[in-house]
């Protein structure tokens, strides 16, 4: 049963792919990719990296759905208009090139080496040092924290490209997210129902994550799809860009953990190193910042750029 379950979850698979390349209706290319990305995120579960599967149902799928969809609804009236017949030569370079990443990615698979590098080992005997009992956690904070700092810097670099679409005039006004405005609709009562559930389910995953799968991008993904959904429905404004908490909210996140990774300098020894007594406080509270900015930000980067000033 297990294993019939695996090969039609491939083949369910490679059929959405297929389906997203071939479907000229950008609208319905957007809502296959989400589709493809929430199986995905099974078949990362049956690899047992719940990690990744928690991590593409949140960004890959959700979020970035979320983008796309607001793409395709703005791009819609102007697709027909602006179709281009794709030439033969290039449809064929193009099919070439697939197969050939394909049969690459195919020989990794199946050729593996003798012996495969890992760190993992070392990872896991010096994982009791941070605290943490999610070894993903660990190598996330402690090994590569670095990456993980920057990561959140370029989320914020990515809001402000959004923001600098707008025009000058339109600066700090309030962005141009699309409602659905139906007091009796079932949106309504979805974003009446699940914003309460989802708080204390994004607050549960970053908790979690120093132990378990979960931490702060997954919380703050969470909590940004409950802020939008708040958004859509019309049951809450879609605030101005202007305003000062949430630009504090912003940077919060990154801030704290500079100020943390630059005291480790004096404390530890290093950048971005943690005192052993103290390691997983401070990083709880690293995380706990990182969730709230990542949940604004990736609100407000869904929400677009501002298309109107505030009404006084």
């Amino acid at each position: 049963m297990t294993v019939a379950f695996e090969i039609g979850l491939v083949v369910l698979l490679l059929a959405i792919a297929a389906w997203i390349i071939a479907v000229r209706d950008t609208f319905a290319a957007v809502v296959a990719y989400v589709a493809y990305g929430l199986l995905l995120s099974l078949a990362w579960v049956r690899l047992y990296a719940v990690d990744v599967a928690l991590t593409e149902a949140a960004i890959g799928s959700g979020v970035t759905g979320m983008l796309l969809l607001g793409a395709a609804a703005r791009l819609r009236e102007t697709e027909a208009a602006a179709a281009v017949e794709t030439s033969m030569p290039l449809r064929l370079a193009a099919a070439a090139l697939c197969a050939l990443i394909s049969a690459g990615l195919a020989a990794v698979i199946l050729v593996p080496p003798d012996r495969v590098p890992t760190l993992a080992p070392m990872a896991m005997a010096n994982l009791a040092a941070s605290g943490l009992g999610n070894p993903v956690a660990g190598v996330l904070f402690v090994y590569r924290s670095l990456d993980t700092l920057l990561e959140k810097v370029v989320l914020l670099l990515a809001l402000v490209g959004v923001w600098s679409l707008a025009p000058d005039r339109l600066w700090g006004g309030v962005p141009g997210l699309r409602t659905y405005v139906q007091p009796n609709g079932i949106l309504t009562f979805l974003a009446q129902l699940l914003p309460p559930i989802g708080i204390v389910m994004g607050i549960y995953m970053f908790w979690n994550g120093a132990n378990n799968p979960g931490g702060a991008f997954q919380g703050g993904t969470v909590l940004a799809a409950m802020w939008l959904l708040v958004m859509i429905a019309g049951l809450e404004d879609v605030p101005p860009i202007s305003l000062g908490w949430m630009r504090v909210l912003l940077v919060i996140g990154p801030a704290i953990f500079l100020v943390i990774g630059l005291a480790g300098i004096v404390l530890a020894g290093a950048f971005l190193a943690y005192p052993a007594d103290y390691a997983k406080p401070l990083i709880i509270v690293v995380e706990a910042t990182l969730t709230l900015s990542i949940g604004v930000t990736l609100g407000l980067l869904a929400a677009g750029p501002p298309e109107r000033m505030q009404q006084r």
